[in-house]
């Protein structure tokens, strides 16, 4: 199943290699290039690629839309 995100759009406009945004990162190339592939990742590796990348952690949708704030469902509802 895959994610959409747009980590290699910004990258790219931030003129940052995969090379680069990894060791700012502190992950791998290899996890950079499946999450560009849509892969899924950790939450903990979204923070340090948006760390890494500047962007807030409010403005997380511009790199992974699938972030978007959903309601919270509450367990009770559902009886």
């Amino acid at each position: 199943m895959t994610e959409k995100n747009y980590l290699k759009k910004v990258r790219e406009e931030q003129m940052i290699s995969k090379a680069e945004l990894a060791r700012k990162a502190g992950i791998s190339v290899l996890t950079i290039d499946r999450i560009e592939r849509g892969e899924k990742c950790r939450h903990a590796t979204k923070r340090k690629l948006l760390k890494a990348l500047d962007i807030d952690i409010k403005d997380r949708h511009l790199v992974f839309p699938s972030d978007e704030e959903e309601p919270q469902k509450n367990p009770e509802d559902e009886h």
